[in-house]
């Protein structure tokens, strides 16, 4: 099993940056793949960003694409996302995911077995 911590969110304004890291313990970290997904009041959870265990593999939704990057830093046991250029719609609680693999490939949505308590994020026009 994995534990996975996030932190970093907060509030922020339009156009500002913010960088949400996840700290995970547990099982080798290089094990997983990763993935960030986001819930908004009222709304379905929704994949922001997944990398594959190497981190050569990485998918983005179409909305953050441009914008938001996802890295994982496997000497410290951590992915982070970078979210630049933030909109009022990006405001929504985030979570870290992960998926213990055998290949290289990023994670479809269902898959992920492995999640943390969630760090908020409002972004204020």
């Amino acid at each position: 099993q994995v534990q996975l911590v996030e932190s970093g969110g907060g509030l922020v304004q339009a156009v500002g940056s913010l960088r949400l890291s996840c700290a995970a313990s547990g099982r080798p970290f290089s094990d997983y793949a990763m993935g960030w997904f986001r819930q908004a009041p009222g709304k379905d959870r929704e994949l922001v960003a997944a990398i594959s265990r190497s981190g050569r593999a990485t998918n983005y939704a179409g909305s953050v694409r441009g914008r938001f990057t996802i890295a994982r830093v496997d000497a410290k046991n951590t992915v982070n996302l970078q979210m630049n250029s933030l909109k009022p719609e990006d405001t929504a609680v985030y979570y870290c995911a992960a998926d213990r693999r055998t290949d290289d490939y990023v994670v479809p949505p269902s898959r992920y077995d492995y999640w943390g308590q969630g760090t908020p994020v409002t972004v204020s026009s």
